[in-house]
């Protein structure tokens, strides 16, 4: 059976002597007409469908700067939303259930950019806040950025020189394929991405949201993601999802951050796992006869 793997005001007075009816120099005597209003203060809210040049979850008006998606880039800022009824709240801290309504519009958001799940892909999700004194006086938005990362199993942000708009439409190189993983013991390491075409024990198969628990509870129960991820196997490769599929195959599932979680991102990532024989092809629709229970 197969094992599986876890502004300054400006004022002034003015006092004008009148001496008969004679205007001067051109003027014509009416002292309010030529000043025009102070406009009022602007909030700073940042730009969306712009690329930026550093990662942060605090955004400062002082320091903000963007810069052309054909030039180097480590995120896209792909939405900007509001808070609602949050207005005399505290700001959200990263990480706190507070930012989970903003999370899901960000999530919908990077779906209708990127043309596909952002979970499928070389890509991570974040978001930026006012900065303290920014909420203090008023700012209750929140910016989407999405990112490139390194790996599935390195999340760190790498440059890009183009806009992510479509990314993952068609054969996109940032959508997650075939892998080899790399076991230390029993334990995964990290895995390896190659060609479908080339030897390799694993494939991702899909995502699966889990909303009704908990992080704790989540990752002291993994058998119940080992067999959510079983199910999108069995449909993935067109098998039955029965008492054979262990013998066809096993699972590794790859779950958001505990940071992630609390904010309401629930997408695990699920892979199948050829622990005894090594695959030269894409297991997709490949029916029993592809994936048979050895």
């Amino acid at each position: 059976m197969r094992r599986w793997l876890g502004a300054l005001a400006l004022a002034g007075a003015v006092t004008v002597l009148l001496a008969g009816c004679l205007r001067s120099h051109g003027a014509d005597g009416d002292l309010v007409d030529d000043w025009h209003a102070m406009p009022p203060p602007q909030m700073f809210v940042p730009a969306t469908d712009t690329c930026l040049p550093r990662i942060t979850a605090i955004v400062q008006a002082s320091t903000y700067d963007t810069v052309d998606c054909a030039r180097n880039h480590l995120a896209e800022a792909i939405h900007v939303g509001t808070f609602a009824g949050l207005a005399g709240a505290p700001r959200p801290e990263p990480g706190s259930p507070t930012l989970r309504t903003a999370r899901a519009e960000c999530d919908q958001r990077a779906r209708e950019v990127l043309g596909g799940d952002w979970h499928a892909a070389r890509l991570t999700l974040n978001i930026a806040l006012p900065s303290a004194a920014g909420w203090a006086g008023g700012a209750r938005w929140f910016r989407c950025d999405l990112s490139e990362t390194d790996s599935i199993d390195n999340t760190r942000p790498v440059n890009r020189t183009r806009s992510l708009r479509g990314a993952m439409i068609g054969d996109s190189p940032l959508i997650h394929r075939c892998f080899d993983p790399k076991l230390i013991g029993e334990n995964l390491n990290y895995m390896a991405p190659v060609l479908c075409s080339e030897p390799h024990r694993a494939e991702f198969v899909g995502v699966y949201d889990e909303r009704d628990v908990s992080w704790a509870e989540f990752t002291a129960a993994p058998d119940r993601a080992h067999q959510r991820c079983m199910a999108l196997i069995a449909a993935f490769a067109a098998v039955p999802n029965n008492s054979e599929l262990p013998y066809r195959a096993g699972s590794i599932y790859y779950p958001p951050s505990q940071r992630e979680w609390e904010e309401g991102d629930r997408g695990v990532r699920c892979f199948l796992w050829s622990d005894d024989r090594k695959l030269t092809r894409s297991m997709r629709g490949v029916g029993p006869q592809g994936l048979p229970a050895i």
